[in-house]
């Protein structure tokens, strides 16, 4: 099948581009390259989809774009295209993600019913169940986000969910917890943590350490996202999608330094607006109905983005600073 993947120059995108390439999928990529973190990093992150026959890539804004170019033959919309970042996400930084989180989402869905899209898997995040205290969290639980972010990521689903009962498009959402891994953007806790102990800087942690997460490594995210795509008993639901266990920030930290041998300089800073306290996710659905079983614990994980951004580091020091 021909598969658009939204945010394919992103962390998730790009590896689930690669995914659905090597399954035997076409491929079409759309980016807009907002400047949230250096274009570089994305231009690596397209590599190995650039060298494949069966990927085009459109560097475009969907709101923007000509639709019927871009869905022109597409079997599946994977929509990873999104502003990201809870704490940047208040005051007149809004409008940035109401247009990349929920107008793109518009767009997309009203010119998929119009061209008989066969389904949009849209990427949500657990930020919208807010500051829960129902743990762990089941989709069918309440939504009450506590940032901007959150409330464009749920807008998005509330819009997946009109189109799918009032027009009939075949939707999928996907809650995503806390993604890691190699690739990871360079403003995401794990990726500052391993760099500044890498090089015997200060970490700089919002809170006492004790918020927790359920932390979910990006391979595993990267095959829930494409049996999402093609699993049928899938269509107009929400699912989590998470790594199967709640760990705090203070034992990241532990983690990192047996794996790293250094010892982490942690300046604690107060806890910033938006975050939430503890996630959790209840993935019997996801295995279920997608057979997703987490394959990464957290020590593999993070081993393996330590090695990643070990590698990289003359280019993020060049290109981030």
């Amino acid at each position: 099948m021909k598969v658009l993947v939204t945010g394919v120059a992103g962390f998730i995108g790009s590896q689930v581009s690669e995914k659905l390439l090597d399954l035997g999928h076409r491929v079409c990529g759309v980016d807009c390259f907002t400047d949230y973190y250096p274009r570089e990093l994305k231009d690596g992150n397209l590599r190995t989809s650039l060298e494949h026959e069966a990927f085009e890539f459109l560097e475009q804004d969907i709101v923007t774009s000509d639709l019927d170019r871009l869905l022109d033959q597409v079997d599946v919309v994977i929509h990873l295209a999104a502003q990201a970042g809870v704490r940047k996400s208040w005051g007149s930084n809004f409008q940035v993600y109401t247009h990349n989180n929920v107008m793109s989402t518009q767009a997309l869905l009203e010119k998929g019913m119009e061209t008989g899209l066969k389904r949009l898997v849209y990427a949500s995040s657990s930020s919208v169940y807010g500051d829960s205290k129902e743990l762990p969290s089941h989709e069918s639980n309440a939504c009450w986000p506590v940032s901007p972010y959150g409330v464009t990521k749920l807008a998005g689903e509330h819009l997946a969910g009109l189109y799918h009962r009032n027009f009939g498009l075949d939707t999928v959402s996907l809650r995503y917890f806390t993604v890691y891994g190699p690739r990871q953007r360079p403003d995401m806790a794990f990726h500052r943590f391993i760099r500044a102990m890498i090089e015997g800087a200060e970490i700089r942690l919002f809170g006492d350490g004790e918020q927790s997460r359920d932390f979910t490594f990006v391979s595993d995210v990267v095959d829930a996202t494409v049996a999402a795509a093609l699993a049928p008993e899938a269509k107009g639901r929400v699912f989590n999608i998470g790594g199967g266990a709640r760990v705090s920030v203070n034992r990241v930290i532990e983690l990192l330094e047996g794996i790293i041998g250094k010892k982490a300089k942690v300046n604690r800073l107060p806890v910033a607006k938006g975050d939430v306290r503890n996630t959790s996710a209840d993935t019997s659905s996801a295995r279920e109905i997608l057979g997703y079983t987490p394959a990464f614990d957290l020590q593999k994980g993070l081993e393996l983005e330590y090695a990643w951004v070990s590698e990289m580091l003359p280019i993020l020091q060049k290109v981030v600073g």
